[in-house]
């Protein structure tokens, strides 16, 4: 375990590009801020799909780094893998646990967040499979009998799940409803860190625009939101909600994500 600082290393690891901006961009930004390294897992879409560029350009927004991409294909885009990858839901599990691990083991994060359960709000079979792949490898990064030819042992003081209570979605719910989207929400007691971004609202949006084909359209919610006043869009993504998934008490502040 690595010794808690004020401002821990981040390793966001997300299923697909813009994933990291919506969920997480504000607490990345944050830390970014604050002088500590930070860096991003994209699960599916590959280095020759229109999406990595755009990738590329919201971790330069948020000062994430490079993409770092685990290469297999969206459940739903065939064209998020014109090299023929595999999906992602399709990959063997272990495959794509040693392909995290390598990224755990060469970043060496303080905290990993991810996917909750549910698959965040949608309910994408992509979130769910990465939140799972994200569970075996932030466990199996510090054991010396998995992946021993994945890196040096490293194991994270913390993960979280970032994710939606019932009482704290807002009008991202009626938002998400509007275009036929599901709702899958959290108790509200699942949610133990609650962090305020609205100092970083305007660099989380800007990341979530580098996304310029999801913003483009009008049923991903980067379009969404980038067709709201921006008074309404703010008050949507100026809070993130996590949950931290670690065992034993969590130590530090309830309003921000500790190791």
């Amino acid at each position: 375990m690595t010794q808690p600082t004020a401002a821990p290393f981040l390793l966001g690891v997300f299923a697909h590009p813009d994933d990291e901006s919506l969920l997480a961009g504000g607490v990345l930004a944050q830390h970014a801020a604050a002088g500590a390294r930070t860096a991003v897992v994209t699960a599916t879409w590959t280095a020759d799909s229109h999406r990595a560029p755009e990738l590329a350009d919201a971790l330069n927004v948020l000062d994430a780094g490079t993409p770092r991409l685990l290469g297999y294909a969206d459940a739903r885009n065939p064209a998020s893998a014109p090299d023929g990858a595999v999906r992602l839901v399709d990959a063997p599990l272990d495959e794509a646990v040693g392909r995290l691990v390598a990224h755990i083991r060469e970043t060496r994060p303080d905290i990993v967040v991810g996917h909750d359960a549910l698959g965040q709000l949608t309910g994408h079979p992509d979130h769910r499979r990465t939140h799972q792949i994200t569970l075996l490898a932030v466990e199996a990064a510090g054991l010396p009998h998995l992946y021993p030819d994945a890196g040096e042992l490293w194991q994270p003081a913390a993960l979280y799940a970032a994710t939606h209570s019932e009482s704290g979605v807002g009008r991202l719910g009626p938002l998400l409803q509007s275009v036929g989207k599901t709702l899958l929400t959290v108790p509200d007691a699942y949610v133990t860190t609650t962090v305020d971004v609205s100092p970083w609202a305007a660099v989380k949006m800007a990341a979530i625009l580098a996304h310029r084909s999801e913003a483009a359209r009008e049923r991903p919610l980067p379009g969404l939101l980038a067709r709201l006043p921006e008074a309404e869009r703010d008050e949507i993504i100026r809070t993130e909600s996590f949950t931290r998934l670690t065992p034993g008490p969590a130590p530090g502040h309830p309003h921000r994500l500790g190791a």
